[in-house]
């Protein structure tokens, strides 16, 4: 099951870069056609309209959940590693803040994606930021290179999320910092969407208990823990999902009806902030 949940994730958001390479609308989430809705999406979760149109079109999916970057404090000279960097889009708001001196490091498991970072490094001419091919829960980096871990919605589709926060203690550097968006849970879900890889692509199967979540990042030697905010899932954006109706209609479930609500008003997007 482990390994079948990753390689659906990481086929699906490749399906989502060909779809934003080719201009198509993407049919794998609601929030996520780049040609519309990502600018939206982003201006609502904390990315201002000089940020959101600074990065290179077509790096901005509208698959994130918050701004992590702005959360840490960043700066000239530093290295940043940005956890499941998707198309670029966090890395390149880093990009002029660490400076020709500094670097910023994409990891992506999509092979998609990874192209279409590439390509829009070339559009925005970023001599700071690469992006490698690497899984998140065992990272292809060196012991103690980053001032910064950032990571924005991805550590959720992990079923190994401990692994996940070892490996950023593992890289960071004494006193470094690791600040993140993602959606965890208030409660647990029913059991028929926690074992959906529908639900589970669709970033709520993955989930788990914020407190849980936190357990994590204590385990992994982190401190000084913080939830910076804290927001309920926009209950719109559940019901629009195709995921979600397809897991919905499979187990002839309602989205409209109070359990549907009762669900979505479970599942909240969380920023929060550690220090190594």
């Amino acid at each position: 099951m482990e390994k079948s949940v990753k390689e659906s994730v990481v086929e699906s958001y490749g399906k989502l870069a060909k779809s934003t390479k080719k201009g198509l609308t993407s049919k794998l989430f609601a929030c996520c056609d780049p040609n519309e809705n990502a600018y939206e999406v982003g201006k609502t979760i904390g990315y201002s309209e000089e940020i959101l149109n600074a990065v290179p079109k077509g790096s901005n999916l509208g698959v994130g959940c918050g701004n992590p970057s702005a959360l840490a404090d960043i700066h000239k000279g530093e290295t940043v590693i940005d956890l499941g960097s998707g198309a670029g889009f966090d890395a390149f708001i880093v990009s002029p803040i660490v400076g020709s001196n500094g670097k910023v490091i994409g990891v992506d498991l999509s092979d998609e994606m990874l192209e279409l970072a590439k390509e829009n490094v070339e559009k925005g001419n970023y001599s700071n930021v690469d992006f490698i091919k690497g899984d998140i829960e065992k990272l292809p980096l060196d012991n103690n290179i980053a001032e910064h871990v950032v990571s924005n919605c991805v550590i959720n589709l992990s079923l190994n999320k401990g692994d996940v926060f070892k490996e950023a203690y593992r890289v960071l550097k004494n006193e470094g910092s690791l600040t993140i968006s993602d959606i965890v849970l208030k409660k647990e879900l029913p059991a028929f969407i926690k074992n959906s890889l529908s639900g589970h692509i669709a970033c709520v199967s993955g989930a788990e208990k914020v407190e849980d979540y936190l357990q994590y990042l204590n385990d992994a030697g982190f401190k000084d823990i913080k939830i910076e905010s804290k927001a309920e899932f926009p209950i719109e954006l559940m019901l629009a999902d195709p995921q979600v109706m397809k897991l919905a209609n499979e187990m002839n479930f309602k989205l409209d009806s109070e359990e549907a609500k009762d669900i979505v008003s479970s599942v909240v997007s969380i920023s929060l902030s550690a220090k190594k």
